[in-house]
């Protein structure tokens, strides 16, 4: 009989113990009250638990399915059931019941304490990404979740990143002896987020200890930043040269070597683009599964379509004109404007979406908070292989050494049985070709629209200009230079600015040096 008693008694006791409320009645209340203040705490408190409960309770609050009573008892209510939010138990739905108000306040409240509780999540790119994210915004009431992150991470890398983060939280700790650990600890860290709040620190801590330790975390942490934006305008700047390059590299065949002032090379990168386009919605249509390889269809075909599109121009207006730059600029500008209107027709005046491939898709974290885009790092590679790919063509092909000797002297090479006439076509339709390829990578950085090439024909000359008509080598210096400049005059002196000083650089450049940063060889348009 005592036996039973007992295990009358063990039963209750676990009865008891599956019972008890799930989440503490005391931690809800403030969410049915009237104090904002109250409201956002309660949050944060039921975040901290860290719990499968809290978040299916805050999960439901952010959708808008959490009602109160009018004694400030808190329901989920999904299919007519009513789940307790304290106990967790599930019953009918209980009179009187109220949506629970949640304004813009309570709702980002509600949403940064959800990101925080995917630091409990399996997926280890949730936990990075959250983690990440906490980095920004982490507070004092989210320091015992994140140390109980902390507690149960595996991972070494999102471990050393928490590590910093309780830091980033502890900033605010009312204890002097966590204020300076927490600075201590992110001496060597790259967020400038942190960067406010350790020069008030600086100025206005009241302990002593804590205010030399801020100061020394902030000159490490600027001298940190400092390096890293002076990597990052070396690395952007080297990826603007690229797209300078490739959009001028046509231009270096077309106007460097044949002394044609081509106008419509502009629109030469933009129906490059557009073919990019047309190979994308192809692939969407009838290869889905392959559409990450869209690019490598859309390489050939606008090679193929504007260089059809240059030999074209070349036979039915340009080849009347060489010699005679003035009617060219204004023939080929002519076109440009005919080529724009065509393409409005066709397409519509709107830009369109081209989008990256998945592969190029995001980028390459360094130095704590720099990010280097896949899609930059892809354009500055392809950018050299068609560099190195033209430099062949012209110095060790057939080709290249006709084209060479057309444009050095071409009645001395038609003497010698030089097609002329079909070399300037096959020029042209080279540097046309050139631009198609700039027009991919064009593509790829933003959206495609008939104005495309005009934001870059201006350069295009600029960067031929310097480097020397018709030498390649100075094509891309200059290039390369231009790219530099505007990257590190752009913080200083703003965009416009930038782009003035560069011009009247290179106007005094030229007035000092008319043959560019190399000199090209004499050459007879005869």
């Amino acid at each position: 009989m005592r036996i039973l008693k007992k295990l009358l008694l063990l039963a209750c006791l676990l009865f008891a113990g599956l019972a008890r409320a799930a989440i503490d009645p005391a931690v809800l209340a403030p969410l049915a009250g009237n104090d904002p203040d109250a409201r956002v705490e309660a949050v944060a408190k039921i975040g901290a638990l860290a719990t499968d409960e809290a978040t299916r309770l805050l999960t439901a609050m952010q959708n808008g399915d959490v009602y109160a009573t009018p004694d400030k008892k808190l329901y989920i209510v999904a299919d007519d059931k009513a789940t307790d939010a304290a106990t967790g138990a599930i019953g009918l739905l209980p009179e009187g019941l109220d949506g629970l108000m949640v304004n813009n306040r309570l709702r980002g409240a509600i949403d940064e304490a959800l990101s925080a509780l995917k630091m409990f999540s399996p997926d280890r790119a949730q936990r990075l990404a959250a983690v990440t994210e906490l980095q920004k915004s982490a507070t004092l009431a989210q320091a015992s979740l994140i140390e109980k992150a902390l507690g149960k991470e595996t991972d070494n890398d999102i471990r050393e990143l928490l590590r910093l983060v309780a830091a980033t939280a502890n900033l605010q700790s009312p204890d002097a002896a966590k204020r300076r650990g927490a600075v201590e600890a992110l001496a060597g860290s790259s967020n400038a987020n942190l960067r406010p709040a350790l020069q008030t620190m600086v100025t206005s801590d009241a302990d002593d200890s804590v205010r030399i330790a801020a100061a020394h975390t902030l000159q490490a942490l600027d001298s940190r930043l400092a390096r890293t934006e002076f990597i990052g305008n070396v690395f952007y700047g080297i990826s603007l040269a690229s797209v300078l390059l490739l959009a001028a590299l046509g231009l270096a065949i077309t106007f460097g070597l044949m002394g044609i002032i081509n106008m419509a090379h502009g629109e030469l990168l933009m129906i490059g683009a557009y073919t990019t386009y047309l190979c994308q919605l192809a692939f969407r249509r009838w290869a889905p599964d392959a559409l990450d390889w869209y690019l490598a269809a859309a390489l050939p075909a606008a090679f193929v379509v504007t260089a059809a599109v240059g030999i074209a121009l070349e036979r039915t207006v340009i080849r009347w004109l060489y010699g005679r730059p003035l009617e060219t600029l204004l023939a080929t500008w002519g076109i440009s404007l005919m080529l724009m209107q065509a393409v409005r027709t066709i397409f519509g005046a709107q830009n369109v979406e081209v989008a990256n491939p998945a592969w190029m898709s995001g980028g390459v974290t360094v130095l704590g908070s720099l990010v280097l885009a896949y899609n930059r790092i892809v354009i500055i590679v392809f950018a050299l292989l068609v560099v190195a790919g033209v430099w062949l063509i012209l110095n060790k092909t057939r080709l290249g050494l006709f084209v060479r000797a057309v444009m050095q002297n071409r009645r001395m090479a038609g003497c010698v049985g030089v097609s002329t006439a079909k070399i300037d076509m096959m020029t042209f339709g080279l540097g046309s070709g050139i631009a198609g390829l700039g027009g991919v990578a064009l593509s790829q950085l933003g959206n495609v629209g008939p104005d495309l090439g005009q934001g870059y024909i201006v350069d295009s000359f600029m960067v031929v200009v310097l480097g020397g008509v018709g030498q390649l080598a100075g094509t891309v210096i200059a290039a390369l230079g231009l790219g530099e400049a505007n990257k590190f005059l752009e913080p200083v002196a703003g965009a416009v600015l930038a782009k003035i000083a560069i011009l009247i650089f290179i106007i005094i450049f030229i007035q000092k040096r008319p043959q560019g940063l190399f000199a090209m060889k004499g050459r007879s348009v005869e």
